[in-house]
């Protein structure tokens, strides 16, 4: 059996094919003129969950980037003050041996000792360093110092507590310095030792035997200027990792998302002949009469 075919059937289905064409068309043109293929989840649901999975993923390894920028500070912070700290103690042990030659008379040794109270002040200044309004030794507390005032010298902060910075999911490094490792705590303090130093000095003990406690105190400070190399290290190895992930994402989220600005030219030129075509076909299938007009 044949199908009857009216002319209003051909003319529904030419203008059906053309409003087909024309959409393609003005499809092509939106991703032209915004430079990207999914404009809505409906254009592509797969690239869509794709993409949305890897920005999830660039937003969180742009926070560990930012986190590693920050622990960098504290850290930069920590070296340099530490590194402050080991050569105020060298001059000071330099004035104990002074101290300790035995030439000296009463002026003299109220000058040493002078100096090494200066040396002191310097240390207490060093050790309540801080880094964007937060104390650099005094771990996660929010006291204003580190180390109280003499004769206390007590350390503000807390055992065991640290400033952390996360740097991967499973993975955080300490940003901070442990004030109490690097500088002592209270009576047993690098401070305390240097006020007693300057008191045997003005009495004319022999100082001899304090070099040993300088020469601890300096290695401790090493030891913890050691680790924050270390952890500085590790945390510029992380970064540059992670800088070259935020590169790859960013590369992965374009070939998602964005268009082949070439094949898009072409494809687009290919719709508007095809379109001018249907148009020159239609105009002479579909010829009006002066009844269409009267209708």
């Amino acid at each position: 059996m044949i199908s009857r075919v009216t002319q209003q059937t051909v003319q529904r289905s030419t203008l059906a094919n053309l409003q087909l064409n024309l959409s393609k068309m003005s499809t092509l043109q939106q991703q032209m003129s915004s430079g990207k293929r999914i404009t809505k989840p409906s254009d592509d649901p797969s690239g869509t969950s794709t993409a949305l999975s890897m920005r999830s993923e660039q937003r969180a390894t742009s926070q560990y980037s930012r986190n590693i920028d920050d622990g960098l500070g504290w850290l930069s912070a920590s070296d340099t003050a530490m590194q402050s700290a080991v050569t105020q103690l060298r001059q000071a042990r330099d004035l104990t041996v002074q101290a300790g030659s035995g030439a000296l008379n009463a002026a003299g040794r109220e000058a040493i000792a002078t100096q090494i109270e200066s040396v002191r002040d310097g240390l207490i200044s060093v050790a309540n360093s801080s880094y964007q309004g937060r104390n650099v030794f005094a771990a996660t507390s929010g006291s204003p110092v580190a180390f109280g005032a003499a004769p206390g010298y007590g350390w503000t902060g807390t055992a065991g507590d640290g400033v952390d910075r996360r740097i991967s999911p499973d993975t955080t490094v300490r940003a901070d310095a442990d004030g109490a490792a690097v500088f002592g705590n209270g009576a047993s303090s690098v401070f305390a030792l240097l006020d007693s130093i300057a008191a045997d000095v003005r009495a004319g003990t022999d100082t001899g035997p304090r070099l040993t406690e300088i020469d601890s105190k300096m290695n401790a400070m090493l030891g913890e200027l050691s680790g924050v190399g270390a952890r500085t290290n590790r945390m510029t190895d992380a970064q540059g990792i992670i800088s070259q992930k935020l590169q790859d994402l960013k590369v992965g989220i374009s070939g998602v998302e964005d268009v082949d600005l070439t094949e898009t030219i072409v494809e687009l030129q290919s719709q508007e002949v095809a379109y001018k075509g249907a148009l020159g076909a239609t105009a002479r299938v579909l010829q009006p009469t002066l009844m269409d007009y009267l209708r």
